[in-house]
């Protein structure tokens, strides 16, 4: 979201120096933002989509992979903390590992949302 305000403000930024019409430029500006959006959101729901097909899905392999994926990287650091592990895990990939588990988490709350809220609706 951050990386698309950033081109959407270069965007206006264009369309204030080019668009001499002040109401036509914020015309121009507030159909650029509502595609940007709709495009964002067709990708958040197919995102969805993906995740509560997995979840739903028949083989325990299938439901299981992001959780146990997260908990081995959970393992590895703290394991690291312990002292318990190769000295080949530096700091950094120690740091991937956590940017790793946060996007899994937030992907996993995330789904798990998506599929209570796929499972409430097909209900009706």
């Amino acid at each position: 979201m951050l990386g698309l305000d950033k081109i959407l403000g270069g965007i206006f930024g264009v369309i204030d120096k080019v668009v001499p019409d002040k109401d036509l430029a914020q015309k121009i500006k507030f159909d650029v933002q509502s595609q940007a959006h709709s495009g964002e959101m067709k990708e958040l729901d197919a995102a969805m989509k993906i995740i509560v097909a997995e979840a739903q899905g028949g083989a325990w392999l299938q439901r299981s992979w992001r959780p146990l994926t997260m908990l081995t990287f959970t393992g590895l650091i703290v394991a690291k903390w312990l002292g318990m592990t190769a000295p080949g895990i530096t700091e950094q990939i120690e740091l991937e590992l956590f940017a790793i588990i946060k996007i899994g988490l937030g992907g996993y709350v995330f789904g798990r949302s998506a599929e209570k809220v796929a499972t409430a609706w097909k209900a009706k």
